[in-house]
């Protein structure tokens, strides 16, 4: 089991691993995505391992189903079951590009699709179609 200081949501057991820096917005960006369909996996710590050669995303335990609301509390969710990690997104990275390149992120020596952030408004919408469909380009 490999821990990540990360957040994670799941479309249709789809994985999305949020990373980024303190205060950058991954517990925001995972409210935001539940409002539209997403299920929490975890917040803040995202537990990682290799299962028949997929990266599978889980809670640790004491974090299951508890998601942090900056200035409201700590919020109950009805949590998802351990998924395969489907894409990842940095709120760390800038993206300058319009169309940017495709990118990826390892972990277990997996790759995963690497979104670049910062948080953005429309960042959550696009998230979730890219998570329910496919990147054409």
């Amino acid at each position: 089991m490999h821990q990540i200081h990360a957040t994670c949501v799941a479309f249709e057991g789809r994985g999305l691993v949020i990373i980024g820096p303190s205060g950058s917005g991954k517990s925001t960006l995972a409210l935001q995505l539940m409002a539209v369909g997403a299920q929490l996996v975890a917040d803040d710590r995202t537990d990682l391992r290799l299962s028949a050669g997929q990266l599978i995303a889980q809670a640790p335990r004491p974090l299951l189903g508890k998601i942090e609301a900056r200035g409201v509390g700590i919020l109950s969710a009805v949590p998802s079951a351990p998924v395969p990690v489907h894409a990842a997104v940095d709120l760390g990275l800038e993206e300058k590009d319009r169309l940017p390149q495709v990118r990826h992120r390892e972990w277990l020596g997996i790759r995963v699709l690497l979104v670049s952030g910062p948080y953005r408004p429309h960042l959550y919408a696009a998230l979730r179609q890219l998570m329910l469909g496919r990147r054409l380009a």
